[in-house]
Parts: C-alpha cells; structure tokens; sequence
C-alpha cells in the first residue's frame, strides 16, 4: 500500500511513518516546515518529503492520504485554503482516514494494546513500560511521543504473532503480541472529533492522572472526563485499569461505568503504593514489599508513573520484581530533564536543562523534582519557559504560573506572541520574575543573572528557538 501521510513531520505521524515503513508500506508525505532532526530520521528509512500542502501532490496517486490533526479547512486572509491538498482530496472523493484510525486498522488489530493515558507522564510512563516489557523478553511494539533514551526510536513494530505463540499457556486463550502506544485525549482529525485514544481499543489501559488541559477544544474537564469515559468503555472484560487513586477526576470517570479489573496506584490504601524517596523505594502490593526500585530520576510524578507502569506489565506477565529490576535500567526520554551542557565557573559549573513542561502541574512537578534531588543547599533553580501550548496560549491557566514556578529562584518568561500580559500573571513573584518578548531578550535577562552552581530549566512543549545552544553559548562568551 502507498500511504501519503499529511503532516508527517509530528511526532506521532512520524512515528506511524516509521510504523507503516516497518511493514514493507511505501510512505510519502508532506509538512510545513520540513526540517531535522524528524525530516533527517524520515528520509533515512527511505520516505520522500515534500513541504507544504499543495495540490499537486494529487498525481502522486496514493492508496490512502493519512490525515494528520495539524490539518483543517481553514481559510487564510485572502479566502484561499490553508491546505489545498485536502481541499483537492475532498473534491476528487479521494480516500483518506485519519492517522489513529489508520494504526488501529493496519498495527494494532490482534496485538494485546497497552495504552497510557493522562494529562502528564504519557511519554515518561509509555517509554518505561515498553522497556519494562523489553527487558523481560517479551519485544514489544510501541508508539511514543519522544524518543526513549533505551531504544533511540519513537516507534518499532516489535515482535509479531510468533512472541505472541512463544507465550500461550496451555489451556488458557492465545496470548498477543504487545503493542505500547502513548494514548492522547486530543482530538483525533478535523473530521473526527473524538480523542485520538479511542481508537485504539487497548487491553491495558493507564489512566495516570487527569487535569484540564487542551482548551482549545475541551470546554472544561468535564468534558475531558466523558472523553476518558469512552477509552474506558473500550476495554474488555479480561483487561485491566491501571488508575491513579490520587485523582478524584478519575474517580468520578470509574463511576461513570467500568466493566473490567481495575488496579489502583497512588495512596496507602491503593492496590499498587510506594514507600521511600523517589529515586530509591520499595514497592508494596496492597501492603506486602514485592520490589525495589533503584534509578536515576527524580520526582514523586516518576515514583507514580513507575507504579502504574509496574501494575501494567503485571497485567501481561511481568511480575513487580522483575519489574522493578528493568526500571533500574531505564534511561528516561529526551527533553525530559535532559543535560544539554554545562558551563565551568571556578565556583561551581552552571547546568542547563532540556525539559518538555508546558502545563503549570508539570512545570511544577519538574522543578519539585530538581529541589528534591539536588537538596536545599545544591545551587540555585532558574527556571526559562515559553507558554506555547494552545491552552496555554489562551490564558487559561495564566493564574496558575506563579504557584508552579514557586520553587525557582528566578524565573524568565518568553511572552512574545501571547494575547495576555504575563507580566500581570507573573506580578505575584515580584522582582524574580523577568518577562521577555523575543528569545534573545531572554537569554539575555538569564546570562546576566545567572551564576556558579545554578541549575536552568528550559521549558517549553516547542524548539524554543534553539535557545539551550544560545545560552550555553553566551554563559560562556568572554564577557562572562
């Protein structure tokens, strides 16, 4: 089958290019702003890119056009279409689906899908269950929205029917091979208003935690709870619900209706609980020690998304010990906390940090983390973030900034192209808040505030301008 994928350039398209390549698909596809690293990872598996959403990519003559959400009919200023292409494959009544429903129909049929859903901790949780799973021998498949550190890839088919064989036990019912996908609740294409999630029918469902978020198409959490509600109506008897039972949005979601095993995690009463500091805790199984984990990374929110990740390689024969044993191994994925370089000071070296945390509960958890692990006396935390999600972009959450930046010592907000005034949200910090509207302007603000032993946490969901390179760059410039 030729697939020719619209907006191929997104992480998740991306990964299902790489996906449908895997399968012996020929795969073409275009984007607007076609440029590495993910234009240098697609043409290394042979995938022709093309930039922009001409029509003319009508002669290419696919089998199916792939739908990414980045595409709608929306109209520029002068009234022509944003995306011609589409407008083209609507006139030509071309086939065309939308990238989930495209994974469900040609990966995910017959594999056992273990889906991770939430509002923070997807690609953390995701990428520790799948090497969990790895490491164990069992060769999962899996779809990440990042590129795990263990794998160096966001996607790989896996293993196929013969790991599933490999794996019966006798007088029991057929066992799948696995499949580990980072289940979105965004929404799935411009024709398809459902969560993505939906789609993909898992057998193991995480629902990690659950906060408002996307207000660009949620009207309030309400209205992201029923969506979760469908993810759960997908799951069959014989699966299992890994929940978080520290979120009473997830609570309310359960009382809407559940029809399989559902497995807690979270609280002292919780079916899954850990005991210990984050990086070095026991894991008890409705009271009783069953592993121990050991590892590098910090946070209470890795402590939560390690326990779900263990109770959903138990639900496919992995069990807490060995578990527990992989995550010792676990490398965690890119830009999440990632060193990008440090600067050599005689009284100390300044680090600077990659870090993905574009919703204040997570900027928070990221910034609690690095306190944590560095102690009270381990250097100053700075903290440079851009607000460059859709909700974000909105204000939604503007009033929430403060609190979530409470544990920095100074923090540096990048506003340029922002409808509200961050200065106002910033207000409540006082004089250690510094807005800026260009990227340069804040590399500036942090150069000359920066000093030996401090810690800077870059935030943002986007490239951010290169800003990690710049400022590396100008900390260690001659007039530094």
């Amino acid at each position: 089958m030729h697939i020719h994928i619209l907006g191929i350039c997104g992480t998740f398209m991306g990964g299902l290019a790489a996906l449908a390549r895997e399968a012996g698909h020929r795969v073409t596809g275009c984007d607007a702003g076609v440029y590495p690293p993910m234009s240098d990872q697609l043409r290394a598996l042979g995938i022709d890119l093309i930039e922009g959403f001409g029509a003319d990519q009508m002669a290419l003559k696919p089998d199916m056009y792939v739908v990414g959400n980045v595409v709608s009919r929306a109209r520029l200023p002068d009234g022509t279409p944003k995306f011609p292409l589409m407008e083209a494959i609507l006139e030509a009544g071309a086939p065309y689906t939308s990238g989930p429903q495209w994974l469900a129909e040609h990966v995910l049929q017959e594999r056992h899908v273990l889906a991770v859903a939430g509002t923070h901790g997807k690609t953390t949780t995701t990428s520790m269950l799948a090497w969990v799973l790895e490491a164990n021998g069992l060769r999962p498949g899996f779809l990440v929205g990042g590129v795990p550190l263990n794998f160096g890839v966001s996607a790989r088919l896996g293993a196929g029917e013969d790991a599933g064989q490999a794996r019966e036990t006798p007088g029991q019912p057929p066992r799948r091979p696995l499949f580990v996908i980072e289940a979105d609740e965004y929404d799935t294409a411009f024709f398809d208003k459902r969560s993505k999630f939906v789609h993909y029918r898992p057998r193991t469902a995480v629902l990690n935690n659950l906060e408002f978020d996307h207000a660009d198409i949620f009207d309030n959490l309400a209205a992201i709870e029923r969506q979760f509600h469908h993810l759960v109506r997908t799951v069959p008897g014989s699966g299992r619900l890994v929940v978080n039972g520290l979120e009473e949005s997830l609570d309310r979601v359960l009382h809407m209706g559940h029809w399989s095993e559902v497995r807690s995690f979270g609280t002292a009463v919780s079916d899954f609980s850990a005991l210990g500091e984050p990086h070095d805790f026991e894991v008890l199984e409705r009271g009783q020690s069953v592993a121990h984990v050991e590892w590098s990374l910090t946070g209470q929110h890795n402590q939560l998304n390690a326990l779900a990740a263990i109770a959903a390689a138990q639900h496919v024969g992995v069990s807490p010990s060995d578990a527990a044993r992989a995550l010792g191994s676990f490398q965690n994925v890119r830009r999440r906390m990632e060193v990008r370089g440090t600067v050599a000071r005689p009284a100390g070296p300044i680090t600077v940090y990659d870090d993905f945390a574009h919703h204040p509960t997570a900027i928070r958890t990221t910034l609690d983390g690095l306190r944590r692990r560095l102690g009270n006396d381990g250097g100053r935390i700075l903290a440079v973030f851009e607000p460059r999600s859709n909700t974000m972009k909105l204000g939604t959450m503007k009033s929430q900034l403060p609190w979530s930046l409470e544990t920095a010592a100074l923090a540096f907000c990048h506003a340029g192209g922002l409808d509200w005034d961050a200065r106002e949200a910033l207000a409540p910090m006082g004089d250690r808040a510094q807005v800026a509207l260009t990227v340069d302007e804040v590399i500036a603000q942090v150069s000359a505030a920066a000093r030996a032993g401090d810690h800077i946490v870059c935030m943002s969901n986007g490239g951010f301008g290169g800003i990690h390179a710049r400022l590396l760059a100008a900390l260690a410039g001659p007039a530094q």
